[in-house]
């Protein structure tokens, strides 16, 4: 047998047996997905413990629709009497003439009440720093308790901030998730979803191991 040949073996063997791991991990994955999909779409929504409240805030980071749709049922069910809804800050620091076009669109179509915006300078961290705006807002208009309706998998991490920031105002704080395609149970289901939840991950843990104990 020529030199080197047991080492070629060896070496082409080490590389069957990586690739044939690599396929077992992945086929397990595929099979166990019924398990796995649903613990970690959860793990990303908050508890969604909905009470009456002061007021319902509409969490306007990212505009959708189907929040304004939700805010508008619960306050036809009387959960709450008044409605505040986030807005970007113009140079005037008046709600800049987009996102107020924008709002006014999603409420009119909602069939929502007229909500009072809150002009928002966006710095970072971003959902912190806006909560804190928000939090001045509600104090100045003596609400105790707020409803925030927000995208189900973003919920966790902005009930995590709305919890500590405005409990610092003795603000009591319901989380109301939203979903639309995309659910706990299939978002592995298309590219979307998966981006969905993977990017929302990250910033969970980065929100809760990063931001809340250096900023609050």
């Amino acid at each position: 047998m020529p030199p080197g040949r047991p080492q070629f073996r060896i070496v082409r063997t080490s590389w069957f047996v990586r690739v044939l791991v690599v396929v077992s991990l992945l086929g397990l994955v595929a099979v166990t997905q019924r398990l796995w999909t649903p613990i970690v779409g959860r793990s990303l929504v908050c508890s969604g413990q909905t009470a009456s409240a002061d007021a319902i805030l509409i969490e306007n980071f990212d505009p959708n629709y189907l929040l304004f749709e939700r805010a508008s049922a619960l306050y036809q069910a009387k959960a709450a009497q008044k409605i505040f809804v986030s807005a970007t800050a113009g140079a005037d620091g008046q709600p800049s003439l987009v996102d107020r076009g924008v709002i006014d669109v999603m409420v009119r179509v909602a069939r929502l009440a007229p909500p009072e915006v809150i002009p928002i300078r966006e710095t970072e961290p971003i959902a912190f720093n806006t909560v804190k705006q928000i939090r001045t807002v509600l104090v100045e208009r003596g609400i105790r308790s707020v409803i925030v309706v927000t995208s189900g998998f973003r919920s966790r991490r902005s009930s995590l901030v709305y919890l500590a920031v405005l409990g610092q105002a003795g603000i009591a704080v319901s989380c109301d998730p939203v979903f639309g395609q995309h659910t706990p149970e299939n978002w592995t289901r298309t590219w979307h979803g998966i981006e969905d939840v993977t990017e929302q991950f990250f910033k969970l843990q980065y929100y809760r191991f990063y931001v809340m104990p250096i900023y609050s």
